[in-house]
C-alpha cells in the first residue's frame, strides 16, 4: 500500500516541477535567462558576431601514424634505423629460435603446434581420433566476462 502512496507523491512532484518550468518565470526573467544562455544571433543586414578569443592552449593532436613512428623510434632521434625497424621481428624470432643458433628450423618453427599435437594424443598412437582432435580447438576470447551471479534459491510457494 505504501508503494502506491510514494508513487503518487512522486508523480505529483514531477508534475509540479514541470508546471514550474513551463509557467513559473515572468516574461522578463525568462528573456534575461535566455539571453545569457543563448548566443546572440546576427540579424539580417548586420555584422556577424565575432568568435571569442581563443586564450586556451590547444594540445597537439598526434595522428595515428605519428604514434606508430614514435613506437619504432627507440632513441628518439626522429629517425628510424634498420635495427629499430626490425627490433620487434628480432624479438619474435628469438622466441622461436629455441636452440639460439640464429637459424630457424622447421621443428623450432612448429614446436608449439607439435606440443599441442603431443598433448592431444592421449593414447600415444601418433594419430588423433575425433575426440582427441576436439581438444585442439582454439580457445576464443570472450568479449563479455562470464556472469558471476549466484543462482537464486528455489522458492516454495504453497
Amino acid at each position: 500500500m505504501w508503494r502506491y502512496l510514494v508513487g503518487g507523491l512522486a508523480a505529483l512532484l514531477l508534475g509540479g516541477a514541470g508546471w514550474l518550468m513551463l509557467f513559473g518565470d515572468t516574461e522578463d526573467g525568462a528573456t534575461a535567462r535566455a539571453a545569457t544562455i543563448l548566443p546572440a544571433m546576427p540579424q539580417s543586414g548586420t555584422a556577424p558576431v565575432e568568435d571569442p578569443p581563443a586564450d586556451l592552449p590547444e594540445a597537439p593532436e598526434r595522428t595515428r601514424e605519428q604514434k606508430r613512428f614514435d613506437r619504432y623510434d627507440k632513441d628518439r632521434d626522429a629517425k628510424i634505423t634498420r635495427e629499430e625497424y626490425l627490433l620487434s621481428r628480432r624479438k619474435a624470432f628469438a622466441k622461436l629460435d629455441l636452440n639460439g643458433d640464429g637459424q630457424l628450423s622447421f621443428d623450432e618453427w612448429s614446436a608449439k603446434t607439435a606440443k599441442r599435437f603431443t598433448d592431444a594424443d592421449a593414447d600415444r598412437s601418433g594419430a588423433l581420433n575425433a575426440s582427441e582432435f576436439a581438444t585442439t580447438k582454439p580457445k576464443r576470447k570472450s568479449k563479455r566476462p562470464a556472469c558471476a551471479c549466484t543462482p537464486t534459491p528455489a522458492r516454495d510457494d504453497n
